[in-house]
């Protein structure tokens, strides 16, 4: 993966519960990470079709692995196109260089 195609600014983020001047908690947003990373909507090609495991996945993201930190399957993806829930992360080739998730776009609430 070539630094030009990861060019997606991603927020890693886990809900957690969040007090406010009053006291009442409410589910807010920490904001673990910031990276850069390459993201692929889905389209119909090969690579897409061998994911049909995974076939409410909207969209692939690859990006390069910090030290010391581990992206799990109850984060949030936030990028400028929406907020995605990760369904599952790979290591890329099992050098422990690159993270490979696939992802669902959530819609927002209609209220």
């Amino acid at each position: 993966m070539s630094f030009g195609k990861m060019n997606t600014l991603v927020d890693i983020v886990q809900t957690a519960p969040v007090k406010d001047a009053e006291g009442f908690v409410s589910n807010g947003d920490v904001v673990l990470a910031t990276i850069r990373a390459y993201r692929e909507e889905k389209h119909g090609n090969e690579s897409w079709a061998n994911r049909a495991v995974f076939s409410t996945a909207s969209a692939l993201f690859q990006f390069r692995k910090y030290p010391n930190f581990t992206v799990t399957t109850n984060m949030v993806l936030i990028c400028d196109t929406g907020r995605y829930r990760i369904l599952s992360v790979e290591d890329v080739r099992r050098r422990g260089l690159y993270v490979e998730v696939l992802a669902e776009k959530l819609e927002a609430a209609a209220r």
